[in-house]
């Protein structure tokens, strides 16, 4: 019974007040080596894969049909990786996997784990806004980003991006609408799709960053290739869908 709580059971809605994404090349061999069986990277060049850190000041967050008021306000850092996956009908689907999550409240933690298999850890985190800056940083230091949000920037890259320019970076780093989970005992993988509007992503400059949660992973190259904010974006997530996957 519990095992099946946490695959996605019912569908969700949330407004998403502010998102800033980081996403970051990483060389294909050793990001590929993170996901389960029957997902592939998507891929830049036959080289890059793609892994991208979201900070999302999360609001209302409830089953759908539920009230406003019943619906849970926190923040929430998502490591994902960018993925493809081919479902039992032969569909061609892009997506997300979900390395982990942080979120700044005990409740969201617990009731992320019953949910979902996105594996939430609670970190308290301290927000400083003013008219174009955005600092992030948690209490124990593992984790800190600074960036300059200004609506006139040039949809300039970070430099040593391997994109050609923003257009180019749009297509393998913006919004995905499915997530992928595989439980590999019973052999199927959870597709959870999403759906969004008012998406609407600008360039950001990330002056600095660092997330402890990605160290673990001793990536040799881990190169800052896009950074985007966007406010004001209502979300929805389908409930969950189980296939069993082919031996």
């Amino acid at each position: 019974m519990l095992d099946a709580l946490k695959n996605h059971p019912f569908g969700v809605t949330a407004h998403l007040k502010r998102t800033v994404v980081l996403a970051f090349a990483v060389p294909r061999s050793e990001l590929q080596k993170l996901l389960p069986p029957y997902l592939d990277l998507d891929v830049f060049q036959e080289e890059h894969g793609f892994l991208a850190v979201a900070m999302v000041e999360t609001r209302r967050l409830r089953p759908m049909g539920f009230p406003e008021w019943a619906g849970l306000d926190f923040f929430l850092l998502g490591y994902r990786v960018f993925v493809r996956h081919v479902n039992v009908q032969g569909k061609r689907l892009r997506g997300l996997y979900i390395l982990g999550s942080e979120t700044d409240k005990r409740l969201m933690a617990r009731l992320g784990n019953v949910f979902t298999h996105y594996g939430y850890a609670h970190k308290p985190i301290d927000r400083t806004y003013d008219t174009h800056r955005l600092s992030l940083r948690s209490k124990d230091g593992s984790m800190h980003v600074s960036i300059t949000d200004n609506p006139d920037i040039e949809e300039a890259l970070p430099v040593g991006s391997p994109f050609a320019d923003w257009k180019e970076a749009r297509r393998y780093v913006g919004p995905l609408p499915f997530t992928f989970s595989y439980d590999a005992k019973r052999r199927r993988m959870l597709t959870v799709e999403g759906s969004r509007v008012n998406w609407t992503p600008r360039p950001v400059q990330v002056e600095r960053w660092h997330f402890s949660f990605l160290d673990r992973f001793g990536f040799s190259d881990l190169r800052l290739a896009n950074a985007f904010t966007m406010n004001d974006v209502p979300y929805q997530w389908k409930r969950g869908t189980l296939e069993p996957m082919p031996t």
